[in-house]
């Protein structure tokens, strides 16, 4: 089975070696058909601290690192400017 990769922006790098990102997904609602945001952040692995917050990055789905952290860093897509 082919792992999962998402991709959002990442809203927090205070920790060590992990990163907090946004992922929005886009759906209508189921009767007035408009299109709702819907965000969800995920912990993900970042092994050298590369990221910083803005970064447009992808991550892709990995065997559980900690508590919280099933997510690895997977590239940067855009640097914050």
């Amino acid at each position: 089975m082919p792992k999962k990769e998402k991709q959002g922006v990442v809203i927090s790098d205070k920790m060590d070696k992990t990163i907090v990102v946004k992922v929005a997904s886009y759906n209508p609602h189921p009767k007035y058909k408009k299109i709702i945001e819907s965000n969800k952040n995920y912990k993900a692995h970042d092994a050298n601290n590369e990221c910083g917050i803005g970064d447009t990055v992808r991550i892709i789905e990995s065997k559980p690192i900690s508590g919280g952290k099933r997510w690895v860093l997977e590239s940067i897509v855009e640097k914050a400017k």
